[in-house]
């Protein structure tokens, strides 16, 4: 995980060498809500291993939001900088591996990201980077028809594909798993 961010961030070493500590690696098994929503979020994650949605409650139907794989940081943004209730749960998809860190520390870090102008862009790109996934993916059901979001998920993300189970791929296609089962027969057929 450090050497993942060493690369993505150029913090010199030895300010990673005094935050590593203030890190706890974590192993959940499937199934684990990280955070629930509406809860104030005290923790900022990086994934070593393992899926983890983003999901949330509409009119008692669950609805994924995002999916977080490998070598990627993830918390509720909002929830974590300002202290505002979650608009979404965290659950783990597979068992993880986890990093965490609490918000006393990151806070200490970002102060240091914040002092240095590369770091600083490094880092606003990283979190453009997630604002532009979730642009792309609302504007999707706008242009698309669920079988080109199927289809571009595919193409984008396959290890999605391969590791989600139907009914969160479903839920984040915004579709019903009949209609995912449909789309994929139609795209078998138009294959033979």
């Amino acid at each position: 995980m450090f050497e993942h961010l060493q690369n993505r961030f150029s913090f010199p070493k030895e300010t990673w060498g005094k935050y590593r500590k203030n890190f706890t690696r974590l192993e959940v098994p499937a199934k684990t809500i990280l955070l629930k929503e509406n809860e104030i979020s005290q923790n900022a994650y990086f994934i070593e291993k393992g899926i983890v949605r983003a999901c949330y409650n509409n009119d008692g139907k669950d609805v994924t939001f995002q999916f977080f794989m490998e070598n990627t940081m993830f918390s509720s943004l909002e929830s974590f900088r300002k202290g505002l209730p979650s608009m979404v749960s965290f659950e783990a998809i597979e068992p993880c591996v986890l990093w965490q860190i609490d918000k006393k520390t990151a806070d200490k870090i970002l102060e240091e990201v914040y002092e240095d102008p590369k770091l600083r862009s490094e880092f606003m790109d990283s979190v453009f980077e997630r604002v532009f996934d979730y642009m792309k993916h609302f504007f999707s059901f706008i242009k698309e028809s669920p079988q080109e979001r199927y289809l571009n998920l595919c193409k984008e993300k396959p290890n999605i594909i391969k590791r989600v189970p139907q009914h969160y791929i479903a839920s984040y296609l915004g579709i019903t798993t009949v209609h995912l089962s449909r789309i994929k027969s139609k795209i078998l057929k138009e294959k033979l």
